[in-house]
């Protein structure tokens, strides 16, 4: 009796903690032409679980519709910005949330990603949300350092999993995102 009411606890938990990401907007840095804009959404397209890219020109903003059910690696976005000659000025990403539970520097796996909070007071995250990476790379230096002096925890500054992350079930040395609501 106590094997199944513990497998009843995981599965609960594992499924608590499911999300499936759907879309995202990227803001690129550096572009000044239509031919620019074009060179990123092309290298965005490439990306194999990228369904549907839509430029907003003026605002260089990338529209991103992910394949339903694919594993996302945000890395792959900011990679293909980066293939094209440029810069991501901002990552946000939307998913389905059902009651995750979060709070300020928690550590948490959502749609086989992990993430670590660097706001949030207790909150629980349902529906439809965005979250906004804030990891070196993906905001720029004058942004990732305010966001990194909220925390002192040592996966911030290196984006893997270190003995901080353990305590939350992050296997050591996985790449962890820094996320903001």
């Amino acid at each position: 009796m106590k094997k199944m009411i513990l497998l009843g606890m995981v599965v609960m938990i594992s499924l608590a903690t499911m999300g499936q990401f759907s879309k995202a907007s990227l803001q690129a840095s550096g572009l000044t032409c239509s031919m620019c804009s074009k060179a990123v959404k092309v290298a965005l397209e490439k990306v194999s679980y990228v369904q549907e890219v839509k430029v907003n020109i003026k605002h260089q903003e990338y529209a991103i519709v992910f394949k339903e059910g694919s594993d996302i690696e945000f890395d792959d976005l900011k990679k293909a910005a980066e293939d094209a000659g440029f810069s991501v000025a901002s990552l946000k990403v939307t998913g389905n949330f059902n009651d995750i539970k979060i709070e300020k520097d928690m550590h948490i796996q959502v749609g086989g990603q992990s993430f670590h909070f660097m706001n949030g007071n207790n909150q629980s995250l349902n529906g439809e949300q965005t979250l906004t990476i804030v990891d070196k790379n993906f905001v720029s230096a004058k942004e990732f350092k305010k966001h990194s002096a909220a925390s002192k925890m040592e996966c911030v500054q290196t984006g893997k999993a270190a003995v901080c992350c353990a305590k939350d079930g992050i296997s050591n040395d996985a790449r962890v995102y820094h996320v903001t609501i």
